[in-house]
């Protein structure tokens, strides 16, 4: 897996950031919520009645957001990624964050944006796994598979 840094938009990623702490604000002060899509997501799976129309329009609007953000932005900002892994690989990363955000209680939108901003000790050592169990991924794959292949 390689990063492309020459594609890399500092501006953006920092503008995303701002919305995506500006919703998760407006969110749990609006709704009483807090924004974790793992939760949003795992709502649907057993609805509680009057539960799914704001679920699914959430859901919706992320789908969406990449089209609306396509036509309002010129094409030298709209740089697609590039990921260097098979579909297996992407299958078995998704099945084991699926699991993870099961034990953790919550995914990284949620302990990272929401949990940290409100000072919570579950979410602090949540967001400290998952940042440990991502370093120590890239090391593993970097320096000792990598290194062994060569």
């Amino acid at each position: 897996m390689t990063i492309d840094w020459i594609q890399f938009t500092p501006y953006t990623a920092l503008a995303g950031g701002v919305l995506l702490g500006l919703a998760s604000a407006a969110f749990i002060l609006l709704n009483g919520r807090i924004l974790g899509i793992s939760g949003i997501v795992g709502g649907l799976l057993a609805p509680l009645k009057g539960d799914v129309g704001w679920r699914v329009a959430f859901l919706l609007g992320m789908a969406c957001a990449p089209t609306v953000f396509g036509m309002l932005f010129p094409a030298d900002m709209r740089v697609a990624p590039r990921i260097d892994a098979d579909y297996l690989v992407l299958v078995v990363a998704g099945l084991l964050v699926g699991m993870g955000t099961s034990y953790a209680s919550g995914c990284t939108s949620g302990h990272g944006v929401c949990g940290l901003s409100r000072l919570s000790p579950r979410s602090l050592v949540a967001t400290a796994s998952f940042m440990a169990a991502g370093f120590l991924v890239v090391f593993v794959v970097r320096h000792l598979l990598q290194g062994a292949s060569a």
